[in-house]
């Protein structure tokens, strides 16, 4: 196998650093807004938390019969710091070693890491938006409120947002900047 490039490598180092960044910001978002609520309501999820409006958007959640929103709900906020760290530490080896298997692999787990978090947080919304209170104050027959896995979507009289935050932006650059590089050694040794 061929050595990559030293500024490759040191492109690979700075990508692998800038996921340290992501336990310090958000890294997902939920806005949801209605005509009453025409600020918007915001809930942030971090590596290990979540902020924003939770409480107000848990109580309003009540009266469609949805669970109250609580940290403990979401289990991967428990290791996905471990998960950041594995990335970050496999992406410095990657530069130090200078291999194009290991940037082909570390795109892949990159990747193969985001796909995950997808894949995740649609099941979370789909069992959160489809187990509903039979007893909730406000029952529309056949109606349910999974919320968006990416983009916009109408709830009732809610609009309801989810995409990336900071730390989803960062780790989407960070593979961007690493195809780009697997493809311009690709280029350079063709």
């Amino acid at each position: 196998m061929k050595k990559l490039s030293y500024i490759t490598r040191i492109i690979i180092a700075v990508s692998s650093l800038s996921l340290v960044i992501t336990y310090f910001v958000p890294l997902w978002q939920i806005l949801m807004w209605a005509p009453q609520y025409p600020e918007g309501l915001e809930m942030k999820i971090w590596h290990n938390t979540l902020t924003g409006e939770v409480r107000t958007i848990s109580a309003l959640n009540h009266y469609i019969g949805m669970r109250p929103i609580e940290v403990s709900m979401f289990p991967e906020l428990g290791y996905i710091k471990y998960i950041i760290g594995f990335l970050v530490t496999f992406g410095l080896a990657t530069a130090l070693i200078g291999k194009r298997y290991m940037l082909f692999s570390f795109l892949g787990l990159l990747c193969a890491t985001g796909v995950s978090a997808l894949v995740d947080f649609y099941l979370w919304g789909y069992d959160y938006g489809h187990t509903l209170n039979p007893e909730a104050p406000i029952r529309i027959e056949g109606m349910s409120y999974q919320p968006p896995l990416i983009g916009t979507k109408q709830l009732l009289n809610f609009t309801a947002f989810s995409g990336p935050d900071i730390g989803g932006w960062i780790f989407i650059v960070s593979a961007s900047v690493l195809f780009a590089s697997l493809f311009y050694e690709w280029k350079k040794n063709k």
